[in-house]
Formats: structure tokens, sequence, C-alpha cells
């Protein structure tokens, strides 16, 4: 029996140690990375300012790349944008492009009805035949009258629009984790019983779509997504994900959720080039073989886009990719009636997105103790994985501050010349990685919807300089709710799902 056997009995044989242990190991790497400059620049100081200049190395190498991919994926989203796609759909699968179907799952809870007629609105203008979408509002039982009412509101509005609108409500049900995932899941089920086999249609030539209660398809996504899934031989092994922008708001938010949301837009949009690190969020597609398949969505997790992917990964042997659809899915930036809870929203969406860390341990776990999955392939997926999760809350503390403690709490180290030139060296690695700051500012200004004409002249004078807010955006909206994340994980102070308020 080799190393590899024996960790994965060990795994399997000891489920709660193993899963405790890996629940602590991301708040355990991340604090120590974030401690060894303090400490260590007392004991060994030469080794925390090698620390500092690789981290600065790598923080320059990713945002280089950032910069070059995401001007690449501008111009496809561009490109993709102009494109008629019905015309070349009715082309290129003139006997088949009828007979797709798409089911669309809007899980929410106390979204405010106009927020749902504008989504709904969105799907209303698709360019593909509207009788080919089916749409399930899945409300949260829990919501009482309020949601009924919102129910009848838009099925009176939008009934005769779809090929089905469904409603439906979730119920709290023992065992499950109230959110995001567990409503998906109670809705696709419904879709699949009410909907796929009342109406028999055919499960092969069906998509399945999370869609955020505020997400807004461009207009030829499920045309492109049709186009995409005739064209390709893995389509019942594979994830589609559009290119997610916060712009539906952009100019309502307060000048550092605007920076934060312009920030995120040009991440997902440059992600699209990355098949390495590609993974689907928020809002994506699949087919509905597919979810039924691995049986739906996982009803007791929080994060439930990247355990939707590994559960499927490790469920096809490796056999499954994300693939990216270059149009833009518009969504909402975090939004309150004050500054101060906008704020509050923001640090409780970004909490929530850094609690994806807890899905580690399921991940690190399926992959000791998976059979028959390529090794470079699987490791490579987890390795860049667990780098995004454990790094989240490291990285602002490691390129912003910690060059400056080995020189300051050590005299004798900043005597040497290494201890003179670090501050220097940081600083000029840091200075070159700008590159990718002046690449998200016009990608996000070339993108952004035309500015009301209320705005005042002088607000778009002084726009670039909102993004030297960075440092300062970064700790609170960054390091924080990651370190935030992560300590409670570490802690087993698990996290109840919070929706992020819409306006």
């Amino acid at each position: 029996m080799n190393i590899g056997e024996k960790i994965a009995r060990y795994v399997t044989r000891h489920p709660v140690k193993t899963q405790r242990g890996l629940e602590i190991l991301p708040g355990f790497v991340s604090w120590s990375l974030i401690l060894f400059p303090v400490w260590g620049s007392f004991v060994v100081p030469e080794v925390v300012a090698y620390y500092v200049i690789t981290f600065s190395v790598y923080w320059l190498y990713r945002s280089i790349t950032m910069a070059i991919f995401s001007v690449l994926a501008h111009l496809k989203v561009r490109a993709a944008s102009k494109f008629d796609w019905l015309d070349n759909l009715k082309q290129q699968h003139p006997k088949t492009w009828s007979t797709i179907h798409h089911c669309i799952i809007i899980p929410t809870y106390k979204e405010p009805l106009e927020t749902l007629v504008r989504t709904l609105a969105a799907l209303q203008a698709q360019t593909f035949p509207k009788e080919n979408l089916h749409i399930v509002l899945s409300f949260e039982e829990r919501e009482g009258a309020a949601a009924r009412k919102k129910a009848a509101e838009l099925s009176q509005r939008f009934h005769k629009t779809f090929g089905s609108l469904l409603t439906t409500y979730h119920p709290d049900i023992a065992d499950e984790i109230k959110g995001k995932s567990s409503n998906t899941a109670w809705g696709a089920r419904q879709a699949k019983k009410l909907i796929i086999d009342k109406k028999k249609i055919s499960l092969n030539n069906t998509t399945i779509t999370s869609e955020d209660a505020d997400a807004l398809f461009h207009q030829s996504y499920f045309t492109a997504l049709t186009h995409d899934f005739l064209t390709r031989e893995d389509r019942y092994n594979c994830i589609w994900q559009g290119s997610i922008v916060f712009y539906n708001n952009i100019w309502s938010v307060p000048a550092p959720i605007r920076v934060l949301a312009s920030l995120f837009s040009v991440i997902q949009m440059h992600l699209l080039m990355r098949s390495d690190r590609l993974i689907n969020f928020s809002t994506y597609s699949t087919s509905f073989r597919h979810i039924v398949d691995i049986d739906f969505w996982d009803t007791d997790v929080i994060p439930e886009d990247y355990r939707l992917f590994f559960k499927s990964y490790f469920a096809k042997k490796g056999k499954f990719e994300v693939h990216p659809i270059f149009l833009p899915i518009y969504s909402d930036a975090p939004e309150s009636p004050t500054r101060w809870q906008t704020y509050k929203n923001q640090y409780e969406q970004l909490k929530r997105w850094a609690w994806g860390v807890s899905d580690d341990a399921y991940i690190i776990k399926q992959y000791l103790t998976t059979p028959n999955v390529p090794f470079w392939d699987k490791s490579i997926r987890v390795l860049k994985t667990i780098e995004d999760h454990f790094l989240w809350p490291v990285n602002w503390f490691a390129i912003t501050v910690s060059a400056f403690f080995p020189p300051l709490l050590n005299e004798e180290f900043n005597r040497t010349v290494i201890g003179k030139t670090l501050p220097q060296v940081t600083s000029a690695l840091l200075t070159a990685s700008l590159i990718s700051m002046f690449a998200v500012f016009i990608i996000d200004a070339i993108n952004r919807p035309p500015r009301p004409k209320k705005r005042r002249f002088l607000s778009i004078i002084f726009q670039p300089l909102e993004f030297l807010l960075l440092p300062i955006i970064g700790f609170f909206f960054s390091a924080l709710p990651g370190i935030d994340a992560h300590t409670r994980l570490m802690l087993g102070k698990y996290l109840e799902y919070k929706v992020t308020e819409k306006v």
C-alpha cells in the first residue's frame, strides 16, 4: 500500500477528525503568514525579507497576467456582444436548435418586487424563443405572505411570456443549511417534476441555469448557450459561465463600493480566459441531465458554485470543464438605504464569498479519496483553488505592510544591505504591478453603462482618483472579511447565510 492509499484510508476511517483538521488548516496558514513578518523580523529577518520579495514577485506576475487576459477577454466580449447569434444558430443547426429548452432557477429571499420584475423583463428580451424558456421562481417558505404576494404579481404579469413560469416555496428542511444552494436544489427538483416530466421535455435537450435574482442576461445569452450546447461533444460534462459585471447600479453606490464593483467585474472578465482557474460563479448554466446525474446541488453548504464544480469534477472522474460564454451578465453591487449600511452589506457579502474556504475540506478529501482522476489535472485544479482561498486574507498584509517590519523592528538588520534596500525593492515591484490597475480602469471605463445625466462633471474628472482608495478598501473589504471567515471556520463558528440587501 503506497502513501496515497494510506492517507485515503485514514481520511475514510476518520471523517470527523479529518474534516475538523482541514477546517482549521486555512486559518492556521493565513494567520501564520500574516504574523510571520512580525515575529520573524526579530528571529530570521533575512528569511522575512526573501518572503516579502517572493510575494511581491508573485503579485507582479498575477497583476501582469490579469492585465493581459482582461484585455483579451474584453475584446472577445465586445465581439460576441455584436455578433448575430440567432442567425448563426439557425444556419449551423437548422433542424435541432428549436428542440433545445432552457430551465432558469431563480432562488429568491426578500428580494424587492422591482428587482424580480427587472430580472424577468431581461429574460423576456432574450432573442431565443421564449416558449423554450422555463422560469422557476424559488421563494423561501419562511418569507411568508410577502413571497406569495410577489409570486402572484409576477405570475399575473409574465404568465403568458415564457414556456413555463413556476413559483415554488422552499420549506425549512432538517439537516439543510438555509441559503442559495438548498433553495436552488429545491427549485430544480420541482422543475424536473412539474416542467420536464409533466411536459415531456427531453432531459438531454435541456439546460439548467442558476440565476441570481438581480442578474440580467445579455439578450443573446441563451441563443449563444444553445449554439455551444449543440456544438460541444462534452455538453453533458461541463458548465457554462458568462462574464459577471457588477454594473446595474454602479453609478448610485459610494465610491469605495464602486471601485470594488469595477475591480471584481474586470477580474471575472479575465477569468474567462483562464481555463486553469475558471470555475463557475454566481450565475451559470449546465445541462439538466448532468444535474440529475449528480443528484442536484448539495443542501448542506453555503457557497454553492465551487461546491457544484468540484462535486461534478470528481463525480465525472476529472472529465469536466467550465466553458466561457463571452457575453455580459449584469449584477448589482451591494446597496442599502444608508451609506453605512451599504458598507456593512458589502462586508457581509465578501465574508460570505470568503466563506468559500469552507469548501476546501470537501475538495481536499475528494482529492485524496476519489480514485481514477488524472493526477496532474486534479492537482493543478485543487492547488490553484487552495492558493486563491488560503491567500485571500494574506495578500493585503504581504504586499502593503510586511516589507516595513524587518527594518523597523530589527535595528541590526536595518544596517545590512538587504535591510536598507528591502522597502525600495518591494516598492519597485509593486509599482510595476500597477500596470494591471491601468488595465482595470480602462476596461472598466469602456464597459460601464453611460453615466446618468444628473452626474456632475467634476465627479468624472475625479473618477480615476477613486482607485487611490484601493489600499484602504483592500484592508476593510478584502483582508478583514477574509480573515473573519478563516477565523470563524478555524474556531468552528459556522457562518449563517445572509442575503445581500437590494434597494
